[in-house]
């Protein structure tokens, strides 16, 4: 090897600002997948059914932007879960709950009489 190599010099210093900087990511990278998932609440209950209803529907596309089929089993299983939601909770909703999920259940009610009607046999 030749004598002209740079020489690699580690001193105490470099290992410790090395090691802070190691804990600094680390603290950034949990405090980062902490704040990536939000609390639980009704409205995301509503949104989750609502969403697979939706997919039911044939109103997605697929990761390769192919749409998705309707399949109306699917989708009246997911309408008819968020229908058990509004009856078990009657009374227990705030303002906002209500007319979401009140909301959610009509629209997804009258898409669903849509595909039915313009697909008699899709999904089936």
């Amino acid at each position: 090897m030749s004598d002209d190599a740079p020489k690699l010099h580690i001193d105490d210093d470099w290992k410790s600002e090395a090691a802070a900087e190691k804990e600094r990511l680390a603290d950034q990278l949990e405090a980062s997948q902490s704040e990536s998932i939000p609390e639980p609440s009704f409205v995301d209950i509503i949104q989750t059914l609502a969403m697979q209803a939706m997919v039911g529907l044939g109103g997605m596309q697929g990761p390769n932007g192919q749409a998705i089929p309707p399949n109306l089993d699917h989708a009246k299983h997911f309408i008819d879960m968020l229908d058990v939601l509004e009856k078990k909770t009657t009374g227990n909703l705030e303002g906002i709950e209500k007319e979401m999920l009140d909301t959610t259940l009509h629209q997804l009610r009258l898409a669903y009489v849509e595909v039915v009607r313009g697909a008699p046999s899709a999904g089936r």
